[in-house]
């Protein structure tokens, strides 16, 4: 007990680090998912087609192998830059890397939980819109938008819990997060078993503060929604 209580300030340091990564990670993540969803649904092949093509390799390529690449791809390809401009040597940074490579690791996720959100959205409600002389731009921000947020919601929340796991991750290309400061107490102590529980139980923390938001989002966007 008194190795934990030891070790838990620079456990819950990581914590917050965690914490920044998946809110950051997720801002990118909905940006991007929103993007490809309305690019999926356009008209354009071109713009489909891009999209398409970033959903089905992004899905279908492991995250742990999706980040050492873009780690260490990005290293070689911002010094291979800067050496042709006669930069020196840029380290760069696992923070930046980590909060990057998860959230357009799931901006591919977010893009299908978004469009089956849009598809969701009734036709009429569409048509009302334009019967009212707005357009394209306004029903997409006035109406589909706010509608399509309660389909996708429950999508959108798991989604972002298993984002939360993913974070996880990011102690593998050396930033200290909570995964690896337990890490590091564990090695100093020879109980990395102790120093992993606790590490699983800030995740049920984090998972159930997660819970309790999402209910009240999903709460307050089915105000109004008849229930059969």
């Amino acid at each position: 007990m008194s190795d934990i209580i030891a070790y838990l300030p620079l456990i819950l340091k990581g914590m917050l680090l965690t914490v920044e990564v998946a809110l950051l990670s997720l801002l990118i993540s909905v940006l991007l998912g929103m993007l490809g969803a309305v690019a999926k649904l356009s008209k354009s092949r071109i713009a489909g087609g891009i999209a398409g093509l970033y959903t089905t390799i992004i899905r279908g390529i492991p995250d742990l192998v999706l980040m050492t690449l873009i780690f260490f791809g990005g290293q070689i390809l911002v010094n291979n830059m800067g050496e042709k401009m006669g930069w020196e040597y840029i380290d760069v940074s696992p923070f930046v890397a980590g909060v990057l490579t998860i959230g357009f690791i799931f901006g591919a996720y977010m893009a299908e939980s978004f469009r089956g959100g849009i598809l969701a959205v009734s036709h009429g409600e569409i048509e009302a819109g334009y019967a009212f002389g707005m357009n394209p731009m306004q029903v997409f921000f006035r109406i589909t938008l706010p509608a399509m947020v309660r389909h996708a919601l429950p999508s959108f929340g798991n989604n972002w819990l298993v984002l939360t796991k993913t974070t996880a991750l990011i102690s593998v290309i050396g930033l200290q997060d909570m995964v690896y400061n337990a890490g590091n107490a564990g090695g100093s102590t020879r109980k990395p078993f102790t120093f992993y529980c606790v590490v699983a139980v800030l995740f049920l923390v984090i998972t159930g503060i997660s819970d309790i938001g999402l209910r009240m989002m999903n709460k307050r966007y089915s105000v109004g929604v008849r229930r059969e």
